[in-house]
């Protein structure tokens, strides 16, 4: 059996995120973190592309308001 410091030195992680780690996933059989991880991965994404478009719109109010339209 490793020690929690090996595998935490093997892929360079801290203990301390170790437990995290352990802590939030502890529970979930490999299929759900694979989906978890996707999920995220996928809701990073779409929160870039809402911020994208919520700049695009304040650009547009501002020519608006510039341009008296």
């Amino acid at each position: 059996m490793t020690s929690v410091s090996g595998v935490c030195r093997k892929y360079d992680v801290c203990s301390s995120t170790f437990y995290r780690w352990q802590k939030h996933y502890s529970g979930f059989s490999s299929d759900q973190a694979k989906k978890l991880a996707i999920l995220e991965s996928e809701n990073i994404s779409l929160k870039r592309l809402l911020a994208e478009k919520e700049l695009e719109n304040a650009v547009l109010r501002d020519f608006i308001k510039k341009n008296d339209l």
